[in-house]
């Protein structure tokens, strides 16, 4: 395929499926498959495009970050949106230096799906069980931390769920501001992220090699894609579930599993 369009449907997917609890890992490697295979410098920027997105919608959350940073409220969430980031980040370091690869087959993924999926339903029927809560606790910073990792070592686990739910379960069962501390979390981990594989791709020598022109496109691509599709989600959960992305999942995980050749 021309490696232009290709790289459009990337963004494409990417915009769609990084803040969807649906994997946009998983389903950029399981879309590469048909594609053509993209860098890792590929694949994190155009999450950065998703996440640039994200900063446009909160802005204002993060500007209110800066004009009240001195009330212990506000430098209290600040402090657990670090420590949340600061647990990946350091985390996400140990796991590449021991030489961490994404997968190079599917089934890992689909099965990731299929787990996911049914960890999504049971966790919102646990959660809407507790008491509405807003509040976001040491625990649940800690945790969401935590769960960033899980995801990045386990391709079609999805950030966002892994996060959303942690959250939920460890005591801001409000889906909303489980969501919003979520994506927050997100900004600084996939800022990083893209900055370190500039890094290194640099320090390698791999940027002569590097599709600039793609990555730019894929890029925009991203960027527009997911503000509308974080738009449409944060209206959605306020008055829905979650259940009908984990169906989704299992049956895409199923579809997988059933219909490409084992290995593949």
């Amino acid at each position: 395929m021309n490696d232009l369009i290709s790289a459009i449907l990337l963004g494409i997917v990417e915009g769609i499926t990084e803040f969807l609890p649906v994997s946009s890992t998983g389903h950029l490697l399981i879309a590469e498959r048909w594609l053509g295979a993209r860098s890792d410098l590929f694949n994190v920027a155009i999450q950065a495009g998703a996440i640039l997105a994200v900063t446009f919608i909160y802005w204002r959350t993060l500007w209110s970050f800066v004009q009240n940073w001195r009330r212990p409220e506000t430098r209290a969430y600040i402090a657990k949106l670090a420590v949340a980031f600061l647990i990946t980040a350091v985390l996400g370091l140990i796991v590449t230096k021991l030489g961490f690869k994404l997968p190079e087959n599917i089934t890992p993924i689909a099965w990731a799906l299929i787990i996911g999926g049914i960890w999504m339903i049971v966790a919102e029927r646990l959660a809407a069980k507790q008491p509405d809560r807003t509040a976001v606790t040491w625990k649940v910073a800690i945790l969401v931390g935590l769960a960033q990792i899980v995801a990045g070592v386990f391709p079609g686990t999805s950030r966002s769920a892994a996060t959303i739910f942690v959250a939920m379960l460890a005591g801001t069962s409000n889906r909303a501001a489980a969501t919003e501390f979520a994506f927050l979390v997100g900004i600084p981990t996939m800022y990083a992220a893209t900055g370190y594989e500039l890094l290194k791709t640099f320090h390698n020598g791999g940027a002569a090699g590097e599709d600039w022109t793609g990555l730019a496109i894929a890029f925009v691509i991203s960027t527009i894609v997911a503000f509308a599709a974080v738009k449409w989600l944060l209206g959605y959960i306020r008055s829905h579930r979650f259940t009908p992305f984990a169906v989704y999942r299992i049956a895409l995980g199923a579809a997988l599993l059933l219909f490409l050749p084992s290995g593949v």
